[in-house]
């Protein structure tokens, strides 16, 4: 599974960057906004840090916006992933895009029905947000087992399943259990994976014996 970390903050960023796991970045204009940098400085800089996919949200909501928008988007880095929503004309864009060798993040999806429709319209990878629909009462993993399923039936579909709207750790080890492709997390979630009561007082027995046979490994 591949974890993407879902932040615009170039200091949290470069801090996950460091420990080696972290294989992409997506942001969305709330994400971007809280930062108070320009959208576009913002995305550049990330692109730097970050080898792997960036996703960047287009703002506009008609075919045409989209996809100028879409197009200066990718123009920023060849790691750029252009994210537009899950509607009529986001589709329209993901495949003019995709047909021309962007990246696209489909965004905002909450039904399986809606995940098809990514797929044949050539997105790279497909968002479902798990944690809106568990505030719901409805099953945001079960909506991430249909999806894969429903993808593995057609080789000829290469979209990733990308989960979206994580809220814990579990959520990821659903969705690796499952077999999803990408977990999108919050940096504070992503952290809290290396936590565990039982590796920190082995550790802290580790080194009180350590300590007392007075030695120095340098």
């Amino acid at each position: 599974m591949k974890f993407f970390v879902d932040t615009a903050n170039i200091d949290e960023i470069r801090d996950l960057a460091d420990t080696g796991l972290l294989d992409g970045v997506t942001t969305n204009p709330s994400l971007i906004a809280k930062t108070g940098r320009n959208f576009l400085n913002v995305v550049a800089e990330i692109c730097e840090v970050v080898k792997g996919p960036v996703s960047a949200e287009v703002a506009a909501t008609d075919f045409e916006t989209m996809l100028a928008e879409g197009r200066k988007l990718a123009g920023i880095a060849d790691n750029i992933a252009v994210k537009v929503p899950l509607t009529r004309d986001g589709l329209k864009t993901c495949k003019v895009l995709s047909e021309g060798g962007t990246m696209v993040n489909v965004t905002l999806c909450f039904s399986a029905n809606q995940a098809i429709l990514a797929a044949k319209a050539g997105a790279t990878f497909i968002s479902p947000f798990v944690g809106r629909l568990d505030d719901l009462a409805t099953d945001g993993m079960g909506l991430i087992d249909d999806i894969c399923q429903i993808y593995a039936n057609y080789p000829n579909f290469t979209t990733e399943v990308l989960v979206a709207s994580v809220r814990s750790p579990m959520h990821i080890v659903d969705a690796a259990r499952i077999g999803a492709h990408v977990a999108t997390v919050p940096p504070a979630v992503l952290w809290s994976l290396f936590n565990h009561p039982l590796t920190d007082k082995g550790l802290a027995a580790f080194l009180s014996d350590w300590e007392k046979t007075g030695q120095s490994i340098l």
